[in-house]
């Protein structure tokens, strides 16, 4: 999770690339689009969590794949929710293009991982991939 243009999506294709079993991967972005609903109200923002974790919980307990989600997950309330197992904080930006998003960001608490700068991809990938 983290800012828009932080690096989430980059971060979740390394990390689907380096693993030799199969994990599946669901990107914010694409998961709206197929439910054309691109509201970031409240709510919005709501029914994204609880679709992402929805197809988490799909891809883990029907399918026994790992998976990967990669979107904003703005607040403590909305990471609480998802639940994730592991939590990696992209934090390569201050701020980002969409100032509601920058106004609601709540810096994270709870986290796995703190990517600060591109170059710590790897090192983060190694780290996961021996959890899993």
């Amino acid at each position: 999770m983290g800012l828009p243009g932080a690096g989430k999506t980059t971060f979740a294709k390394q990390l689907v690339a380096a693993c030799s079993f199969h994990i599946d991967a669901y990107n914010g972005d694409t998961l709206r689009e197929y439910y054309d609903d691109w509201s970031f109200s409240e709510e919005g923002r709501l029914r994204q969590t609880k679709r992402m974790r929805l197809m988490a919980d799909l891809c883990v307990e029907k399918l026994d794949y790992h998976c990967v989600c990669d979107f904003v997950c703005p607040t403590q309330g909305l990471r609480d929710l998802f639940d994730a197992d592991i939590i990696v904080w992209m934090d390569t930006i201050k701020e980002s293009r969409f100032d509601d998003t920058n106004a609601l960001f709540e810096l994270p608490v709870k986290y796995d991982y703190r990517i600060t700068s591109y170059d710590q991809y790897d090192h983060v990938i190694r780290e996961i991939m021996k959890l899993l």
